[in-house]
């Protein structure tokens, strides 16, 4: 058995779907079919060239998000893009906000904390996650399924934070509202 060998993960999310760079054959597809139904002699330069670029710029875009908008949560870390946190690490998961970060009401202390990876925010499509870490930092996991996400984080972060039947205040409570 080798030290190497990776631990099963136990959330992942890719961050995008190879099956986009299908639309660079479907651009070029459908101007070949443009020719064909405005009755203009098909010429295959203009399509293969529009089937190359499409094909090439999306597959640029999806292995960025592969790298930068990944997520993926083993029995030791948490990665999100680029940057990855051992669970020792953080010492609790805070319940969902009750408001969104789009609207104009009070923000949980947690929502204005710092983003894991190296995005400046969390992506669009993905929702944020609460966490309490070692030192007293405070940070924000994502996910795009941020339910399915929670829901494997949390038994992890208790059974190793928790002793059974103890009830843990930090006196420091950042999920409320900031005044």
């Amino acid at each position: 058995m080798t030290t190497d060998a990776k631990t099963k993960p136990l959330f992942y999310e890719p961050g995008a779907s190879w099956l986009w760079v299908l639309s660079g054959p479907a651009a070029g597809a459908s101007l070949v079919l443009i020719e064909v139904w405005s009755g203009a002699p098909v010429s295959l330069v203009v399509p293969a060239i529009f089937l190359v670029m499409v094909s090439a710029f999306i597959a640029l875009q999806v292995k960025a998000a592969r790298i930068h908008v990944s997520v993926e949560l083993t029995e030791d870390a948490l990665r999100q893009g680029t940057e990855t946190i051992l669970l020792r690490e953080i010492v609790r998961v805070y319940p969902e906000a009750e408001n969104s970060p789009k609207s104009d009401k009070p923000l949980a202390k947690w929502q204005t904390a710092r983003t894991l990876g190296e995005l400046s925010g969390v992506p669009r499509g993905r929702h944020a996650i609460g966490l309490r870490l070692t030192g007293g930092r405070t940070a924000q996991a994502w996910a795009k399924r941020h339910r399915h996400l929670r829901d494997a984080l949390t038994p992890l972060i208790q059974e190793r934070v928790e002793p059974a039947g103890s009830d843990v205040t930090d006196g420091d409570d950042d999920a409320g509202a900031e005044l």
